[in-house]
């Protein structure tokens, strides 16, 4: 059973939100306690139902001992309490996910950055699909995407793409896909009809906001140089191109998809933030590995998450022994959510038993 005294602090929480939203607030004040007030609301119904069920089951189980009841009370009461019971586990569990502390970048703008990796010509083919996936996903969920940075293969799709995706929740939703997925099909170009595996490296990565990190002049190193690739006779004339380097982490980023330098310049600077946003991230959870021992994934680059089998026209993510025969439904981005919504479920559960231990 849920403790009352935190559950009652909801309550009072709830009350201080509505009543401090009644006055006159600085803008950027309302806006936060209104997000805040928002995402309490369902939690403070779910504990009136849940104690309004919680209520209705002491009431049958009083009837039931109660030895002056009339037989037939006490048989329709016997008879309802297996279903009540029932409901009031049901509610204490949903209760009890909704009190599962939230990620504080869930509701985040991702950067989404997609590399081919072993399998030449063909991954730079799989890692385009990967981002037309991502792509329609995230039109489906109302989300906008905008690619940043892209170099393509010389046989189609991506060595590599950046993309921003902006919309609520998209951390929440996409935080799980980061890791290799392995394709394994028939190449347009393999004569003799044989099966090839190729990989492509996702990272989903939590939009940094200027508050998150702070970078100091001091530790970069900017050159401004001539765009490479498509653009014509500008390419030859404009040092649009950026390329920052951060200094103490190594990390660079190089921008030429723009025409403008300030432009180029000011999207290097988001990717950068992000990415140095991400490696404090990485060594906070590297420093909480135990506890994150029981969660989906462990966030690693490396890890292979994920297969797409062409022949047999299915999907397997291996992290929770999943397999849908949905390839191309997947790939369209229509079937992507019954593998998001399984792995928001099993970490859910997991931070439940943890919770528990």
């Amino acid at each position: 059973m849920l403790p009352d005294q935190k559950l009652d602090a909801l309550f009072i929480r709830h009350a201080a939100l509505e009543r401090d939203l009644a006055a006159a607030l600085p803008a950027e004040i309302y806006v936060k306690l209104s997000r805040e007030f928002a995402e309490l609301a369902p939690v403070v119904e779910a504990v009136r139902s849940y104690r309004a069920v919680q209520r209705e089951l002491d009431d049958l189980m009083s009837l039931i001992a109660d030895p002056t009841t009339d037989p037939e009370m006490r048989s329709i009461a016997e008879a309802e309490k297996p279903q009540v019971e029932a409901q009031r586990v049901e509610l204490e569990r949903q209760l009890r996910l909704a009190l599962v502390p939230k990620d504080a970048m869930d509701e985040r703008n991702v950067i989404l950055e997609i590399r081919a990796g072993t399998g030449g010509d063909e991954a730079a083919l799989f890692a385009g699909n990967l981002f037309r996936m991502y792509e329609r996903y995230a039109a489906k969920q109302g989300w906008k995407v905008e690619i940043v940075a892209a170099s393509e293969g010389s046989m189609g799709g991506y060595k590599e793409i950046v993309a921003e995706i902006r919309g609520r929740g998209a951390f929440a939703k996409l935080k799980f896909e980061s890791g290799v997925h392995r394709v394994q099909r028939v190449p347009d170009t393999e004569a003799s009809g044989r099966i090839h595996t190729s990989t492509a490296t996702v990272a989903v990565l939590p939009e940094a906001e200027d508050l998150d990190v702070a970078i100091n002049d001091t530790d970069l190193k900017i050159d401004t140089l001539r765009s490479s690739g498509a653009g014509g006779q500008h390419v030859n004339k404009t040092e649009s191109a950026v390329r920052v380097t951060h200094i103490p982490s190594g990390i660079i980023v190089m921008m030429q998809e723009d025409r403008s330098q300030h432009r180029n310049r000011a999207k290097a600077f988001a990717v950068l933030r992000t990415r140095l946003y991400d490696l404090q991230r990485q060594k906070q959870d590297a420093a909480r590995a135990a506890e994150r021992r029981g969660q989906v994934g462990t966030g690693d680059r490396s890890e292979r998450i994920r297969t797409y089998n062409y022949p047999q026209g299915r999907v397997s993510d291996h992290r929770i022994n999943l397999t849908l025969y949905k390839l191309p439904q997947i790939l369209e981005g229509e079937a992507l959510g019954e593998i998001i919504d399984a792995l928001v479920a099993e970490n859910q559960a997991a931070q439940l038993a943890a919770q528990d231990a």
